[in-house]
This record gives C-alpha cells, structure tokens and sequence, in this order.
C-alpha cells in the first residue's frame, strides 16, 4: 500500500492513486492518442484525395483510400471500446483505492471526530462523493490527451490551409476559456454546497429509519416526514441553484462553438468571392472546425464530471487531511505482561473549550481490585474510564497502567489489555459466531462456544433456528436485550483482558435478567481489575472500594460499609434508591 501525503497539492494526490494502476492507465492514453491522430489525418488526406486523385481521374487510389480511411474508422471504434473498459476499469480501481484509504482513516481518527459528524455524512462521502471520482479518474485523463491534441493539432493544420481564417478563430477562442474557467467556479461551489445538502439528506433518511420503531412507538411519523422534508426542500433548492449553473455554461458554450462555424463560412466565404480561396479548402478548413468543435463539446460534457468529481475530491481531501487527535507516541512502547494497577494523577479534563468535566482527580486502584464508581448522571464516571484507554486524552495531568503513562504506550497494546462491557451493546449485522468472534477474530469454534458458555449464552444459541450461524438482523435487532448483553460478555471472555470496565453493563435490563447476568459478570470479573459504573447500588456492594463521583470530582471512597458509616453523598444515593424501590 503506497503512502501518499496528502497535504500536497490536490492533483498530485488525485495522480498518485494512478500509479500502482500505470499500465492500463498508459494503455487507455495511448488509445486516446490513437483517436486524436485519427481525427486530425482525415481531413488533410480528404483534402489531397480531392485536389489531386479526383482532378487526375486515380480513381483506383482513390478508392483504396476510401478503404484505408473506413479501416483507420474501425480501429478508432475499437481504441473507443478498449478505452471505455480500461478507462472505467482504472476508475473503478482508483475509487476503490481512495474508498479503502478513507475507510482506513477513519478507523484512525479520535471519539472526538464522531462526536462532531454523523455518520450518515461520513457515509455519504465515502460512497456518493467518491463514485463521482470514478468518472473523474477515467474521463479525465483521456479526455485532456483527447481534447489538447485534436485542439492543437487542427488549429495547427487550419493555419497551414489559411492562416486568416484561423486567426479567426484564434480570437473567438480565449473568449470561450475565460467563459469555461469563470463559469466552472461557479459550478464546483454549486456542486460542494449541492455535495452538503446531499449528505444532510442521507443523514436525514438514515435517522428517519433507524428510528422508525421510536417513531411509530410514539405516532411521529408525521413529524420525521416533516423533517425530512425540510432537508429535502433544502436539496432541492441546491440542486436547482447547481443546474442553474450548468444550463448558463452549456448555453454559453453552444453559442460560442455555433458561432465559430457561421464566422468561419463568413469569413471563407468572403475569401472565395476575392479569389484567395478555393472550395476544397474551404471544406476541408470546415472539417476541421467540425474536429476542432468536436473537443470543445466534449469539454461541455466532461465540465459536469469534472465539477462532480472535483467537488467529491475536495471533499475527500477534508477527510484525509482531518488529523487524528489521539495518536501514538514516536518511541510509543508496547504494553506486556499487563498486572493492572491503573493510577490517574491529578487528571483534569474537558471537551474542546468548555468547561471541566473532572478537576484534579487522584485515584489508584491496585491490580485486581474490584472499582466501583457511582454518582448522579451527567458526573464524568464515564469520561474518567474512556481516558483510560485514551479513547480521550488527559487535558492536565496522566493516567499511569502499571506506572505506564498511557501516552507512551501504543494504542493497539494498551487497548487490547481493556475490555469494555456498556450499557448500549452494539452488535453488529451478521451471525451470532461472527459477533462473539469480534473479542478476537483469529479464535476458533471451540473457543467462540466456550466463551458463550461461560458467559451462559450457549443453550439459548443452540435453540435458534441455525445455532451460532443464526443471523441476528441489524444491530441484532433479533435478540433480547440480555441476550445482546451475554453474547457481548462472550465478546469479553474471549478477548481475555487483564483490566475489564463495566459501564452500567446491566441497567437496561430488568432486575430478573440482570441477576441472570450478573452470574456471568462474577466470572467474568474474577481476577481482573475492574473498573464498575453502576447504576443499582444493590449491584456494586462486595466492590473492593467505592468511589462517588461527583461534580467533576471524587468526593468520598471507601468499601460499602465504610461509606455508610461515614453518612456522606453514598448513603444519601443509598437511601435515595431504597425509597425509590
């Protein structure tokens, strides 16, 4: 896999995904160069067939010539065909090496990144914006080769024949670039706000159906349709503003190329009244605005891939220039033989410039410790475990893993010594294997059914229709919630971590499931270290320590019984809970 930088300027980005593909992409300019000689030959030799072979009655050559020129027609149908397939055939390659590149860093980028874009966009840009690119990648070049030669080539040979005539033309043409250039900005800023809207639309769709079941659940459907239809107003109207655009351009276009081919029958005729110019080179001078023409029109047509794909380009570059927040150190070290004291030293964080979330925190919890944190909603429980696994980094101060600053340990080592069990289980569209595969895809059946029978899933799996080959439908929308939440403790189990998080692992569910699952999270649990947000108190009394957390800090910790002695904020959450219940 090439690396390619892509701060660099945009073209020589979009050319360095050409090179692994070089041959068929030198394949598909040398047809094109083939077509473009083919063009320019015709009406020089058409004009020494009439002048010379009709006038001396060669008529014999002059058919032979007819054959030639009707063969040299077939090979350029088929230098056509060999560059619609190559052509698209390298575009199709390109985009695939562009999709992949971007699919890849995104896996890369930080929580932070999602936290600002929805991924309804993001997926938009990376099938909508880079399909564009594919006729971009295949258009693009061939039509340049096309374009530039047949333009230089027959203004070379209209000044040969007659140098006035020409001129001409020469003076209508910088007329018609500065139209093409002027309006093609317009076009591309048309095309990216068009891109925007495009993808507000997906984002809007996409919600709209992935929360149909909580629209139906409370009769919004006229409401998510009222939605919709906002961002689809909103489309439209970008779409009309980019069409406006591109009609301004083709009408322009139209009328400078007609106007060429009027000026140039003008003027020639003019010329044929003053005895300076005969028929033949009349015609033949018109063949060649018609091969002169034929380029321009194709650069109408080729405008609106070019802006497209331009604009999809553009914003495939705002992708790949989106630098991760989180990344390795250079001399970043691999974490080994993982004991599992995890220190946080007078740790201090906030998202971006607002204000903090934890102040001055400072906590050790010894390997193999069972840490139960609690606190009112909103408190940072959550935020203090994601900083441990650099799912977010420290604003001030350090979280240590076996006296580690977790900045100088890579990434991949650190978080595969963490296991983390949420209360929003995610599972993925597929079969049941394939998802509990997920805590280590190089694990075998046997280990995948010894995982799910410690987590005390397995019976259920073998009565499904297909047992673990069962498919669970999208964000396995097919099982219960403890199910869901077992097979994602299978997950765990197989994945094997020194240092496991529960993250209210068990407050969606109701209180007979849980006390099913909590059997499974004991054996789950034990010799580890663990870090337990919880949501029932019930669930977290036999913790090692008790930690409440509480207006970005930690106001008190200690075991269940040492907190309710002390009467503070834990027996207040105790007290509060009992009643409630």
């Amino acid at each position: 896999m090439q690396k390619i930088d892509y701060r660099q300027h945009g073209l020589r980005v979009f050319l360095a995904y050409f090179k692994p593909h070089w041959k068929l992409f030198a394949l598909d300019l040398v047809c094109a160069v083939g077509i473009s000689v083919i063009d320019l030959v015709f009406p020089i030799l058409s004009r020494g067939a009439m002048q010379k072979l009709l006038p001396n009655r060669l008529f014999a050559t002059f058919f032979l010539f007819t054959a030639i020129m009707l063969l040299s027609y077939l090979i350029k149908g088929a230098l056509y065909y060999v560059i619609t397939v190559v052509g698209h055939g390298v575009g199709v390659l390109v985009e695939a090496d562009m999709r992949r590149d971007a699919f890849t860093h995104l896996q890369d980028l930080s929580f932070s990144f999602y936290d600002r874009n929805r991924t309804a966009v993001l997926l938009s840009r990376i099938t909508n914006d880079l399909f564009d690119i594919t006729e971009l990648a295949h258009h693009g070049p061939e039509n340049l080769i096309i374009c530039t030669l047949t333009l230089v080539g027959a203004l070379g040979v209209m000044f040969f024949i007659r140098w006035e005539l020409a001129l001409v033309l020469l003076v209508i043409l910088p007329l018609c670039l500065l139209f093409t250039i002027h309006q093609r900005r317009k076009m591309k800023r048309s095309s990216i706000e068009l891109r925007k809207k495009t993808a507000e639309i997906n984002a809007a769709i996409e919600s709209g159906i992935s929360g149909i079941r909580t629209a139906k659940a409370f009769s919004n459907e006229s409401e998510e349709l009222e939605k919709f239809d906002r961002g689809n107003n909103v489309f439209k109207t970008a779409k009309r503003g980019y069409y406006a655009s591109m009609g301004l351009f083709n009408s322009g276009m139209e009328f400078s190329t007609g106007a060429m081919q009027v000026v140039v029958i003008g003027v020639g005729g003019l010329l044929i009244m003053q005895g300076r110019m005969d028929y033949i080179d009349l015609v033949t001078f018109t063949l060649y605005v018609s091969a002169f023409l034929s380029p321009l029109r194709k650069l109408i047509m080729f405008m609106e891939q070019y802006t497209q794909g331009s604009a999809g380009f553009t914003r495939f570059l705002e992708i790949m220039r989106t630098e991760p927040e989180i990344r390795d150190a250079p001399n970043a070290r691999t974490l080994e033989n993982v004991r599992g004291e995890i220190r946080y030293e007078n740790v201090s964080f906030r998202y971006n410039e607002s204000g903090y979330v934890l102040k001055n925190i400072d906590l050790t919890i010894r390997p193999g410790e069972s840490f139960a944190l609690v606190g009112p909603s909103g408190g940072g429980k959550t935020t203090l475990c994601h900083l441990l696994p650099r799912f977010y980094d420290v604003t001030e101060g350090s979280v240590r893993v076996d006296g580690n600053d977790v900045r100088d340990l890579t990434q991949d080592s650190l978080r595969r010594a963490i296991g983390i069990l949420q209360q929003d289980v995610f599972m993925f569209a597929g079969t049941v294997r394939e998802n509990i595969r997920y805590g280590r895809p190089d694990a075998t059946d046997e280990q995948v059914v010894r995982a799910a029978m410690r987590a005390e899933i397995h019976d259920e799996i073998m009565a499904m229709p297909d047992g673990y080959d069962t498919y669970i439908g999208e964000r396995g929308v097919m099982l219960s919630g403890g199910q869901k939440q077992r097979i994602s403790i299978a997950r765990v189990f197989l994945k094997d971590p020194p240092i496991l998080i529960l993250d209210e692992a068990t407050s969606a569910l109701d209180s007979v499931t849980e006390r099913k699952i909590q059997k499974s999270l004991e054996e789950l649990s034990r010799g580890r270290t663990n870090i337990v947000i919880a949501h029932r108190l019930s669930t977290i009394r036999n913790a090692d320590r008790i930690a409440v957390v509480e207006g970005e800090r930690i106001v008190e910790q200690g075991s269940h019984a040492e907190l309710m002695a002390q009467n503070g904020a834990y027996a207040a959450l105790q007290r509060a809970q009992t009643l409630a219940e």
